[in-house]
Order: structure tokens, then sequence, then C-alpha cells
């Protein structure tokens, strides 16, 4: 079975986390693809195939004679998909050989514009996955899992030498719990990929740090008709605190190494509103800064006005992998070679988000991202070059070939 094969089983199945639910796997719907792919995993060969009680597939592909004492290398990918935009009832489109220009959808007369994404017309000629814009696509990451799997196969039925291979697959990466529940020592790998990237060949080894930051504003709320010198409109003050955060230092104004303030949530009333940003910047002291920031510009408007309340959350969720990878660049080197031996174009760019492969890194497991060949996450507008996704199998083959004879200085 090829990987767009596997692909467009797999998007099928409704897969979207839910940060509210405070369980793992945050929906019962991600169970659904775990038992699939374990199912999967089961018939190709593999060995320990297991879930965990926390939704985690994990698979082991001994070595073959001669190669046991090689290092032992690990594949990851997310099985959810972002609760941004509806992944219920995904349809995904084939546009075989792909004529550069707009591609419209079937559904909500979307169409994905050239001169929004003028990097499409270097996919001309190839072939394109969309949904049919109702919702998202999914290739973020089912694109990863069907990658991982196709290499599992190929593995295990062309008989190609290898070391000890491991693979996982896991929930809730969307909502930033993916590693909340992994086994580091149980995986066994010495070290990973993630496949959680965007264009094909892409290289990642600098991601965001990140926080979560919540503001709750407990107003005063009286008549209208009485209210002078008295009230304290929240919804008011909740515009003032964001009024105090710099007006270029967003998504939609930033780019590359650049960090933001992003507003994901506002509600309220006169009486009680809160906001939800997450703070994002590659650079730490920076990071910082930005935390800080926020805190000064709570603690102001507070300090403006003092019969109302003003209560601020800040939670780091992950930070930068570069500090954890940086006595281990041989995985970026190796992955490079890897993409090049694929016919790829190896690419390395900063991430402007973040991976499962962030959070184990600092766990202890040194973990990269690659590119999947997926686009425009997250919305109506997502797309996979499916023509990618077997040279991206063949560039993780390249992987574990060269892990196979890895010796470390």
């Amino acid at each position: 079975m090829t990987a767009l094969e596997r692909f467009l089983a797999y998007a099928k199945v409704d897969t979207q986390s839910n940060d509210t639910t405070g369980v793992t796997p945050s929906t019962p719907a991600q169970w659904v693809l775990a038992r699939m792919l374990h199912k999967e995993l089961e018939a190709l060969g593999a060995s320990e195939v297991r879930i965990s009680d926390h939704c985690v597939v994990t698979a082991r592909l001994p070595a073959t004679p001669g190669n046991e004492n090689a290092v032992c290398v690990g594949f990851l990918a997310h099985m959810d998909t972002s609760p941004d935009f509806s992944g219920k009832d995904v349809n995904p489109v084939l546009h075989e050989n792909y004529d550069g220009g707009d591609i419209p959808l079937p559904k909500e007369q979307r169409v994905i514009a050239v001169k929004d994404f003028p990097f499409l017309q270097e996919l001309k000629g190839k072939d394109i996955v969309t949904a049919d814009g109702s919702t998202l696509l999914g290739a973020d990451d089912k694109a990863g899992v069907a990658e991982i799997m196709t290499m599992v196969e190929r593995l295990l039925r062309e008989d190609i030498p290898h070391g000890p291979v491991v693979v996982a697959f896991t929930p809730d990466e969307e909502i930033g719990e993916g590693p909340d529940h992994f086994d580091v020592a149980g995986f066994g790998a010495k070290y990973a990929y993630t496949l959680d990237g965007s264009g094909a060949g892409e290289i990642e080894y600098e991601n965001f740090n990140a926080a979560a930051a919540k503001i709750d504003i407990t107003g005063v709320s009286v008549h209208p008709g009485s209210a002078k010198g008295v009230m304290q409109n929240a919804v008011l003050l909740a515009q003032q605190i964001n009024d105090r955060l710099p007006a270029d230092a967003v998504p939609s104004r930033t780019e590359g190494y650049e960090g933001f303030f992003h507003l994901t949530h506002l509600e309220g009333t006169t009486a009680f509103a809160r906001m939800e940003y997450i703070i994002r910047d590659h650079d730490r002291q920076r990071f910082e800064e930005k935390k800080l920031l926020m805190q000064k510009a709570c603690e102001a408007i507070q300090l403006i006005h003092p019969t109302a309340r003003i209560q601020l959350t800040i939670t780091d969720t992950y930070y930068n992998m570069r500090e954890q990878l940086v006595d281990c660049m041989h995985l970026i080197d190796n992955a490079r070679a890897a993409a090049e031996r694929a016919g790829l174009t190896p690419v390395t760019v900063p991430i402007r988000g973040g991976t499962d492969g962030a959070r184990l890194s600092y766990m202890g497991l040194p973990c990269p991202n690659l590119g999947t060949g997926g686009y425009n996450f997250h919305g109506p507008m997502e797309f996979l070059c499916a023509s990618d996704m077997e040279k991206v199998v063949d560039m993780i083959l390249n992987l574990v070939e060269a892990y196979r004879t890895f010796t470390e200085m």
C-alpha cells in the first residue's frame, strides 16, 4: 500500500483534539485511529505492538541479523487534528497533474489561490490532495502517520537491512499534550525524528519557546444610568490591556524568527471578561521579555482601575529544541544527506510553532522534525503534495540506513 492510499483512509477518521476535556486522549475518536494503526502494525509483522492507557501506539522492528548493535532510531507522528477547524467527515479530493493555477474546492465557494499562496506554482505537474472546502484535510499529521507506516511496511516486506527501529503515534499534539504520558525510556530510541513539518525536505531543529496566558478580569457592573465614577467595564479593560502590547507583534505581521502575542480567545460582559493568548519567540531572552511585558500591561491597567480585579496566569508550554540538539547535529547532517539521496532539496527552517519533538528533546530524546509534504495546516486551505509522500518515505528509509552504520565520535 502506498503512503497516499494510507493517508486517504486515515484522513476520514475524525480525530480532532479538545483542550477543554481534561483527559487523555482528549477526544474518544482518537482511539478509533489508534486501534486501526495497532491492527495494521500487527498485520505487517511489527513486534511489541502496544496501545498505552493514554492512547500512545508504539511498535518495534528488531534489527536484522548482524545489525543488532546499531543505534536505535525512532520515528513519531501524531494522530489528532487541530481543534481550530472542523475535522469531521473529511472528504479528500485528488487533483492529479496539478496545472499550477488556483485550486477551486467543491464546497463553501472556497479557492486555494496562487496570489495568496505563490509557492503553489512550484508544485505544478504534481498530484495534490485537498479537502472539499468544508473541513481541514488532516495532513497535519496524518501524512506523517502514513509515511511512517509505509516505511514500516517496506522495511519488513522488502528485507531491507536495518538496526533497531521504533515507531510511535501520539494523541493530543495539537493541544500541546502529546508527550504528557510518553514513556521515553520504554520507547527505547537513542535518537528520533518527528514527521510533523510542512514541505518535503524541510528539516527543523529550532522552534518557538511557547507559553499560554489567561487573563481574568472582574469588572464593576452597575446600572449604566448611574455608572459615572463607579462602573468598570471588564470588556473595555480587556481592550486596554491588549492595546498595551506591541501592535506589530502578532502572527499576521511576523515571520521567520520574529515572535508574537496571539489573542486566541476573548469573551466577556461588563462584569467579567476572559482573554487567552499564546506567547511565542525563538529567542529565550526575548520570550521572557514578552511574558514580562504582558505582566506589566496587566499591572498598569490594574493600577489605573483599582476597583476592578485583573488576574494573569502564564504557563510555559515548551521550549526551543535547539538548546537540546546542539550536541547532536549529526541528526541534522544525516537528515540533509537522506533528503538529497531521496531526490529532495533539504531546507532548514525555524518552526513557527512546536512539535512533540520539542518536548521530547527536553525529556531526554533528541528529536528534530521533518517535513511531510503538507501545507496550510489547520484550516480549509490545507493541502498535501501526494507526489512527494513516497520521497519522504525514501528519506526516512535513508535515515534508517544512516543510523545502521552510525558511529558516534
